[in-house]
């Protein structure tokens, strides 16, 4: 299964690579993540692998990913291995007229056993479930930047 989505963020270029560059933030935008450490590897870099953990209604799932490239703005993509699901996500950023930038992912999933009847019964539930990591980093990035700007118009840090 291959799909293309891809979202608009209300921010330059630079600060949504610096949000989407930290590991610490993704408790913030990827909804169910558990857990997410590091296995091996520079973490954040080409080659390294990490294991994180999502829970998914009453069901935790662990995947394991490795970062296959990274050169930022134009590509960071990673595998995604988990029982029965073999995914990679290539996550391309673009800056578009408007201090905006353009966020978008390039997916492919194979799938073994139970893995592919479900994806044959609910093919359209991959994609949404992609389309709303998107939205909510995009929720996720500007309302960082709302809130850091009422935090300096208030005077505190």
């Amino acid at each position: 299964m291959k799909y293309t989505v891809e979202t608009e963020i209300d921010l330059p270029l630079g600060k949504v690579i610096e949000l989407f560059d930290n590991p610490d933030n993704l408790k913030y935008w990827m909804d169910g993540l558990v857990n997410f450490e590091s296995i091996s590897g520079i973490p954040g870099q080409a080659g390294a692998k990490s294991r994180l953990i999502f829970r998914m209604g009453n069901r935790n799932i662990e995947m394991t990913e490795t970062i296959t490239a990274k050169r930022l703005p134009e590509e960071f993509t990673g595998t995604y291995e988990a029982n029965g699901v073999y995914n990679i996500v290539k996550n391309r950023f673009i800056s578009i007229p408007g201090n905006r930038t353009r966020y978008i992912t390039e997916n492919y999933f194979e799938f073994k056993g139970f893995m592919k009847v479900i994806a044959f019964i609910m093919p359209g539930s991959f994609k949404r479930q992609s389309l709303k990591y998107l939205q909510d980093f995009k929720r996720f990035a500007e309302d960082d930047i709302r809130n850091l700007n009422v935090i300096q118009l208030n005077g505190t840090h």
